[in-house]
């Protein structure tokens, strides 16, 4: 069995694709996997650490308006086309399961012109266009969120990374917030704008470090690796730590008891599936789909939202630091949060791929 992955540019469709890669691995070990992606993405480095193979395709960015840029992209576009046909034809692909993203759309294309079955993963509750097009020539579609609007789509939840829907926070956290250097005895904040960090977040939680401190709270701030902080808290006690980047995120939400942050599609599936409640703060451009992945899980009364512009030290103060001193709180945030979780998609999705790759070949 031969399956080639699209999605690329983001974390958002990198880490569902691995997930999914890694379930299907579970299922067969001896499936073959391909991914494809551009050299402009974070696929060049994650996709290779988790031990797949990576193929590069064209990235061919369409514009979102009648632009002269538009002229130019037929043609590129047909040239990722071929790239991506004969990637397929290479490893002699049964299916193709794209996210999304630049490299996902000649792929669609690619495999429509070849036969291959295609399915489409979305993630987000608005389809990027890339999808959108995907979804047109398939009847397997499948979605993070419920109310996506493609046709035929069927709602499985997010494919999520073995290690966050494994986890036992309550088991876990004491070695955690070793691991971090923090008390195993106090009440924990995590603050982390995703992995490119987010300096509202990071300003609002800094002000207001010194009231955290005052009322007992040690905080986990991971500030993005392109970000530097001009001044970081004092030491002192309870603990401030401010890391760059953390490649062990199931122990970062070990260690917490709230987050404070993003609310992008795959932060919401992990938060909910490892029962960790949160302050959402939505980006403050694009669409708007990150108020929508919040929106379910606040109305389940699993977190907070507010918006970026709103967001201050002093919100904090009054909205976050009263629930990390009510542990009742806490726990029935926490309850609420995992009931939101879907901690299945993975295996679900790799499932129903197989399937269709199997009904594809009788054909």
């Amino acid at each position: 069995m031969r399956v080639v992955l699209a999605g690329g540019g983001t974390a958002g469709h990198i880490e569902p694709a691995l997930a999914l890669a890694d379930a299907l691995r579970r299922l067969d070990p001896n499936i073959g996997i391909t991914c494809l992606g551009t050299e402009r993405g974070l696929e060049t480095r994650l996709v290779p650490a988790r031990g797949y193979e990576l193929q590069l395709v064209p990235a061919v960015p369409l514009p979102r308006a009648i632009t002269p840029q538009l002229l130019s992209v037929p043609g590129r576009l047909a040239g990722a086309i071929n790239t991506a046909a004969g990637i397929m034809d290479r490893v002699q692909a049964d299916v193709l399961v794209g996210f999304g993203g630049y490299v996902a759309t000649p792929a669609y294309l690619a495999a429509r012109r070849r036969g291959v079955p295609i399915v489409v993963h979305e993630a987000n509750p608005r389809p990027g266009l890339a999808n959108r097009l995907g979804a047109r020539l398939t009847d397997h579609v499948f979605t993070g969120h419920q109310n996506t609007p493609l046709p035929r789509a069927e709602y499985v939840g997010i494919p999520l990374r073995r290690e966050i829907v494994g986890l036992d926070r309550l088991s876990m956290g004491d070695k955690a917030r070793s691991w971090f250097g923090l008390e195993a005895d106090l009440p924990t904040l995590l603050v982390t704008g995703g992995s490119q960090g987010a300096r509202s977040l990071n300003q609002a939680a800094l002000a207001a470090a010194p009231a955290l401190r005052r009322a007992g709270v040690q905080v986990l701030h991971v500030i993005g690796p392109k970000n530097t902080l001009e001044e970081e808290p004092p030491p002192g006690d309870p603990q401030y730590v401010v890391l760059q980047y953390v490649d062990r995120m199931d122990l970062a939400y070990a260690a917490a008891d709230f987050a404070l942050c993003r609310s992008g599609a795959m932060t919401c599936a992990e938060l909910t599936a490892v029962g960790l409640p949160a302050a959402y703060i939505p980006l403050p451009h694009g669409n708007g789909e990150q108020r929508l992945n919040a929106e379910p899980v606040v109305r389940a009364g699993g977190g907070l939202m507010i918006d970026d512009a709103d967001l201050t030290p002093e919100w904090i103060i009054q909205n976050v630091l009263p629930i990390l001193s009510d542990p009742e709180r806490v726990v029935t945030m926490s309850e609420a949060a995992s009931r939101m979780g879907r901690k299945d998609a993975d295996v679900t999705l790799a499932r129903r791929v197989l399937q269709i790759a199997v009904e594809g070949r009788g054909r």
